[in-house]
């Protein structure tokens, strides 16, 4: 289970374990907080009032600071599960959907001829279809793609480096992703 966590602001900041909430909670860095409670955690005893200390954690908190980066400017890691996440495991080629474990980052424009290994050149393609591809374009393999790569957003790039979102989560991450993600479809 993990807390998402925000700047003041609401910007993503990180997803952080239940401990490193309960950090943020205790040093009274929590500025507001959104979403479900996920986990109760109970302290000692005050010695003067005989009260437990208790920490309610939520699945959204928003943190005090202001972020030393500009998270606009982040690139999101390019990760192959992350990229079939994107293009929904769907292949670019054949358009046909396949489970993870059946599918291939294809490099539309492959290494041989100059190509990099980023969001907005690299789509998912299921083994076939990267194979017979193989070192050439699109248009010289006669294989036109059936949709663009992109660049995801931040909010994108929290949904996708997480397996496990908890509906809230879910929900305010969705409310802030661009319309055309391919994400909405």
């Amino acid at each position: 289970m993990k807390v998402l966590k925000l700047s003041a602001q609401g910007l993503p900041q990180s997803w952080i374990s239940l401990e490193q909430a309960v950090i943020h909670y205790a040093a009274q860095e929590v500025r507001w907080e959104m979403g479900v409670q996920v986990a109760v955690f109970r302290g000692g005893h005050n010695a003067l009032t005989g009260r437990q200390s208790i920490i309610v954690v939520n699945s959204i908190i928003g943190t005090r600071g202001v972020p030393g980066i500009n998270p606009f400017m982040l690139r999101p890691g390019l990760t192959n599960h992350k990229l079939f996440a994107r293009d929904r495991n769907v292949c670019a080629y054949c358009g046909e959907p396949f489970v993870e474990e059946a599918l291939t980052r294809e490099h539309v424009i492959p290494f041989a001829q100059n190509g990099q290994d980023s969001w907005m050149n690299v789509v998912t393609a299921c083994r076939p279809c990267n194979h017979r591809k193989s070192h050439r374009t699109p248009e010289q393999a006669g294989m036109p793609l059936l949709y663009a790569p992109y660049v995801p957003s931040l909010w994108e790039d929290f949904i996708l480096r997480n397996r496990r979102i908890l509906a809230d989560q879910m929900e305010f991450l969705m409310a802030h992703v661009p319309r055309s993600s391919r994400l909405l479809a």
